[in-house]
């Protein structure tokens, strides 16, 4: 029987793009037949939220009451793969919370399985918190994953700035996030779908909608290299079992 899996898709620094992820995410597990709930902790309204109401649950973090939504119902709950987006800045916190309620223990001795998507910018804030995150990654599968779908430029760090900031967290792997183009963007951001929604010519009610050829095209482009990044880190094989924790 497999195994529940936390997502967490986070950072302390503002403006990286991480809804965008968890997103994409949530695409990438629904065309894979991988039934997934989504927990959107930027209350009162969510963007998660938003675009996937019908996976998503909005939740504060900081509650008890929302904690126990969360993690109590990680075994009953049918779907096995639970993705919290958490709101900027919240990243560090909602770790100290899980770790409060013994969720890392859990995961050490194997009854969940953990995954971080750490959403960095290119400012030296963004290696900053690796520091501050290190300590709840020794049983994690920890990715650092470039964003540059707000045309952020990233630049490659010297080996002495990376190695003192990667010296206490050993990353899974890197993911890079390419570029949508800002009007494709736009209008999916404006029909208020989920990327694959809109790529059908739908709208977020499901009926049909009359999207542009082109756009969706761009959108059903940048959505396979997404998919074909998971898949090129083996975020299946993780959720599988094939990673630690397995």
């Amino acid at each position: 029987m497999m195994k529940p899996t936390v997502i967490v898709v986070g950072a302390d620094k503002g403006g990286v793009g991480k809804t965008t992820i968890a997103r994409a995410v949530l695409d990438f597990l629904s065309l894979n037949n991988l039934q997934a709930r989504a927990f959107d902790t930027e209350t009162p309204r969510g963007t998660l939220y938003r675009f996937h109401p019908d996976e998503t649950m909005i939740v504060d973090l900081t509650s008890t009451a929302d904690q126990m939504k969360i993690i109590d119902t990680l075994n009953s709950s049918q779907a096995k793969v639970s993705i919290i987006d958490v709101r900027a800045g919240g990243l560090s916190p909602a770790l100290e919370a899980l770790d409060e309620i013994g969720f890392f223990d859990a995961v050490k001795a194997g009854e969940f399985r953990f995954i971080l998507l750490h959403v960095i910018g290119p400012s030296i804030a963004s290696l900053e918190e690796i520091a501050e995150i290190a300590p709840y990654m020794t049983d994690a599968n920890y990715f650092m994953v470039k964003n540059h779908v707000n045309d952020t430029t990233f630049f490659e760090w010297d080996p002495q700035t990376h190695a003192k900031y990667f010296e206490d967290v050993h990353t899974t792997g890197e993911i890079t996030i390419p570029k949508l183009g800002e009007l494709a963007y736009e209008q999916v951001e404006l029909a208020g779908a989920p990327y694959s929604t809109f790529i059908a010519n739908q709208t977020a009610e499901g009926e049909p909608a009359d999207h542009s050829f082109v756009l969706r095209g761009y959108v059903r482009t940048w959505l396979a290299r997404v998919a074909d990044e998971f898949e090129r880190v083996g975020l299946l094989d993780l959720i599988n079992g094939a990673g630690k924790g397995r």
